[in-house]
């Protein structure tokens, strides 16, 4: 009888892929990637037209014995890696270190690990795609090249083991970007006008909104503004002058992508990106449900497709018409929006593999990070097939003299996905009672005003949700990246999560401005995308990939020589300072370390004495005197405090300048160049 062996990336899938097969059937795993670069040198040959030397990874030869054993003895030998670039690289390879017979190898791909997708692959068994291994390969030399060669650029200027990466030094100057602009921002004050009226024979009040005149709507910057319209609706009468009534659709969303799971999971489960693909790992993979075995729960977990399979839309279509009725059947089906970047369109959205295993039926055999992230999908792609949601809408126009106020309020219809899915974007029904019976003939009567200042926000600091959308939406990266890129900007320290939100350190701002100065093409947002469109492009066949590399590593070549010039001039020495070791008496010198800057005693490694280095800002203390200094958070955020903590709690997260207010007498601190008071109720400015 033939034997044939299939190989797989994961052990968890053996088990799950096992039971699919017959006894003729070995199922094996690689264990993820099998050869790679050499960890210690560049690993391609620049003077032999930049081949790449690959060598088996380090703890792999068992592994590649065993599947060696078993792929002798087999008739075929079936390929069965993850369905992406990643996965047909890993194949190549496979095929490269057991030196397969092409005679007797094929690659196979399934999106679901179900019985069904697993037979399906094998009737359509194929070679191994070389575009997808070329744009792969092109990928991990390019990250190499950048990695390698700019590295030991910033060891030598800022001392210890940093390191660079292609996609993770443009999120990083991303995010440093947005702490810039939030550094430099200055509120803007402006002022909302709320009305309270009573209606006859009701005992709540209707709240309206200042709209305007009737021609244009007005903006109220200041204080004087908002009195000089009170005094002129003092005598005021006030009349329903339009009650407008309609019908708004809520469209069903789209079902998931890596990336909106990604956001989706932070914003709704507070998953870091780390945790909600390797939970999603988990489900595709395979789970032990009871009473059906190992099964994979949902389809491959890295797509930026929003396609379904015909055969998985009819399944859901028919799943909602039998559990919430005909009428909650979408009509069409919901496209994504067209963007500029090409999509990946191999795998479909990520969606559970059988709609009728509902979370509730599975709820007992998953962990309770798994049954909330398999239910948030398995909603997720309900809704996606269902009808949009129809809202009652009411809009009211109240004349007051030459003013507007206007009231609007929606009532939910018709729910349709919103019975399975609802976002937080969800409208409150507020005045909706009140608006029923209203019309032109409505009496109304003013009971009070609200006038209410306000001031404008700085945009947000990015947090991974924010982060990966930036991301996508720049063609930066791809399914596969966002989440290692955010976690190794992490993990160096570059980047501290504070409270979700994402702020430089010290750290990394050296390290961004290093980038900045040194390799500004490598942190350009825009030549990234182009480097990621030309990874498409060998994808696709039409462009060679060694063409790429061709092109890029003289360029880089060049701008690291430049460097290593221009940076020797700026490297950073030992700075003495008056601090003395108590331990020998000598004068402690400032160093950098993977926290930022310390305190060391230049007798290492005789004496081995560090401190925490406070830097002064040549500013006092606006509480008890003494020097502002610069600290830092458990996890690497700047601010500014008095060197006398925890006695003195003085703290800014923006550089005081020293100079005080002259409205409140509020200390004045640095936004980009403007002096700004630090007085919540005071909106002082002046150029520094």
């Amino acid at each position: 009888m033939a034997k044939y062996l299939v190989i797989v990336e994961s052990p968890t899938k053996v088990k799950t892929i096992k039971k699919f097969l017959g006894s003729n059937y070995e199922v094996a795993a690689s264990n993820g990637h099998v050869r790679d670069l050499p960890k210690s040198q560049l690993g391609v040959d620049v003077e032999n037209d930049y081949e790449p030397k690959y060598i088996t990874i380090r703890g792999k030869g068992d592994i590649l014995a065993s599947l060696r054993k078993s792929a002798k003895k087999a008739d075929k030998v079936y390929l069965a890696t993850d369905p992406d670039r990643e996965g047909e690289a890993i194949s190549w390879h496979l095929s490269k270190a057991l030196k397969l017979d092409e005679s007797k190898m094929n690659r196979i791909t399934f999106n679901e690990i179900t019985k069904n997708a697993v037979k399906d692959s094998l009737k359509h068994a194929r070679d191994i795609d070389m575009n997808l291994v070329n744009a792969q390969q092109t990928r991990r030399i390019l990250d190499r090249m950048v990695g390698y060669l700019i590295s030991p650029v910033l060891w030598a200027k800022v001392k210890r083991g940093l390191s660079a990466g292609r996609v993770q030094s443009v999120a990083l100057r991303i995010i440093a970007d947005r702490e810039e602009e939030i550094n430099s921002f200055i509120p803007e004050e402006y002022w909302t006008l709320d009305a309270d009226f009573n209606i006859a024979g009701e005992k709540k009040p209707l709240k309206a909104k200042f709209y305007g005149t009737d021609k244009k709507k007005l903006l109220l910057h200041s204080e004087e503004e908002v009195n000089e319209i009170l005094e002129k609706l003092k005598n005021a009468e006030y009349q329903v002058s339009d009650v407008k009534k309609g019908e708004r659709v809520k469209k069903a969303p789209l079902p998931f992508t890596t990336s909106t799971l990604q956001q989706e999971a932070s914003k709704v489960l507070n998953f870091s990106t780390q945790k909600t693909m390797r939970i999603a790992q988990q489900l595709y993979e395979g789970i032990d449900i009871k009473g059906s075995g190992t099964v994979g729960l949902i389809t491959y977990l890295r797509t930026d497709s929003t396609r379904i399979s015909e055969e998985a839309d009819q399944a859901a279509r028919a799943y909602v018409a039998s559990n919430y009725g005909e009428n909650y059947v979408a009509e069409g089906t919901t496209e994504a929006k067209k963007s500029a970047k090409r999509i990946q369109d191999a795998h479909e959205a990520i969606r559970p593999s059988d709609i009728t295993r509902s979370p509730i039926l599975v709820k007992e055999s998953l962990s309770r990070d798994q049954f909330r992230l398999y239910q948030l999908i398995w909603k997720r792609f309900t809704a996606s097939r269902m009808a949009n949601a129809v809202y009652e809408t009411t809009q009211v126009k109240i004349q007051a003299g030459d003013y507007n106020f206007h009231v609007s309020a929606s009532r939910l219809s018709f729910d349709g996905f919103m019975s399975v899915y609802v976002d937080d974007s969800a409208e409150k029904e507020e005045n909706n009672v009140l608006l029923k019976g209203i019309g032109t003939d409505t009496k109304l009567s003013l009971k009070e005003f609200h006038p209410e200042q306000h001031f404008t926000q700085p945009p947000a600091h990015y947090t991974e949700a924010a982060l990966v959308k930036t991301l996508e939406e720049l063609g930066i990266g791809r399914p596969s990246t966002y989440a290692p890129t955010i976690t190794t900007i992490i993990a160096r320290r570059y980047v501290a999560k504070e409270n979700k939100n994402l702020y430089m350190t010290e750290l990394g701002e050296v390290v961004n401005s290093i980038m900045k100065q040194a390799f500004p093409s490598i942190v350009d947002v825009n030549f990234t995308a182009y480097l990621e469109a030309l990874l498409d492009k060998v994808e696709e066949g039409t462009v060679k990939w060694k063409t790429i590399i061709r092109n890029f590593y003289p360029d880089l070549e060049e701008l690291v020589k430049k460097a290593d010039k221009e940076l020797e001039h700026v490297k950073i020495e030992d700075e003495v300072t008056d601090v003395i070791c108590d331990k020998c008496g000598r004068n402690m010198v400032i160093k950098y370390g993977p926290h930022g800057k310390f305190l060391a005693c230049p007798g290492f490694p005789e004496c081995k004495n560090t401190k925490p280095y406070l830097e002064k800002i040549g500013v006092a203390c606006p509480k008890c005197g003494k020097d502002i200094v610069i600290r830092k958070t458990k996890k690497g955020r700047k601010y500014y405090g008095c060197e006398d903590n925890p006695e003195c709690d003085y703290m800014s997260w923006q550089k005081p300048s020293g100079k005080l207010c002259p409205k409140c007498g509020s200390m004045l601190v640095e936004k980009g160049n403007k002096l700004v008071c630090s007085g919540e109720a005071c909106n002082y400015v002046e150029n520094k």
